[in-house]
């Protein structure tokens, strides 16, 4: 059985990147602050990302357990959005850290297992790392710092046999948008849904033994948000 570590995977992209591969028969192993299902092949690791002696504490108990691991999801991120002048500076430390620091940190941590079992890296990116974002120019900031970490880390260890790929989604329909003042358009065609997202990975993964998608870019057809009621 292969063996899969997913951060961020009670909820949207992440919980429905779980399910995806529990169905492709991975015992998953997934980080984050809450338990969001059950199964047997599903072991929650609770624990709070931005405590880095815990997170890497939690990622060495699974070492100790498995002999191996064949996939890495480093999915865990938050968006802080708005004037950049207006925005908190905790939050946007926390997003810097959650975002960036803590996927660099994990992903030097679990190579050498990747390696060994001449694994998978997915990151989950954002398609502001590729574009003007104004209103999140720090968010897109974090997203472009992780995509060109991704991009470098592959001329590292492809020779290794490892893949690196990276997903850049657009607007999802998930509870990211939650604390924004903007949210998903209710026409469908306007955004793209986590299990689509899903859908990518399990393509990356039945890719060619010989062949790697280093860049995924998703778009809905039509580039459309809603703004709140205050």
């Amino acid at each position: 059985m292969k063996i899969a570590i997913v951060t961020g995977s009670s909820k949207g992209i992440g919980k429905s990147i779980v399910k995806r591969l529990l169905s492709l028969g991975y015992k998953v192993y997934g980080i984050s602050r809450t338990v969001a299902f059950e199964d047997e092949n599903f072991i929650p690791v609770v624990c709070d990302i931005l405590d880095t002696n815990s997170l890497l504490e939690a990622v060495d108990e699974i070492r100790k357990k498995e002999s191996r691991l064949d996939l890495l999801v480093n999915n865990a991120g938050i968006g802080v959005f708005g004037p950049h002048e207006q925005l908190n500076a905790k939050d946007l430390q926390k997003m810097v850290r959650l975002n960036l620091e803590a996927p660099i940190l994990l992903t030097n941590r679990l190579l050498r297992e990747i390696i060994h079992s001449k694994g998978t890296v997915i990151f989950i990116s954002s398609v502001t790392a590729k574009k003007t974002s104004t209103y999140g120019c720090a968010y897109a900031a974090t997203k472009a710092g992780l995509s060109k970490f991704a991009e470098s880390l592959f001329e590292e260890v492809r020779k290794k046999g490892v893949k690196i790929t990276v997903i850049h989604p657009d607007m999802t329909m998930t509870n990211f948008y939650d604390k924004s003042d903007f949210t998903c358009d209710d026409n469908d065609d306007t955004y793209i849904s986590s299990e689509q997202v899903a859908d990518c990975v399990e393509f990356v993964l039945n890719m060619d033994s010989n062949l790697v998608v280093n860049d995924i870019t998703l778009r809905p057809q039509i580039n459309r948000i809603k703004r709140k009621k205050v």
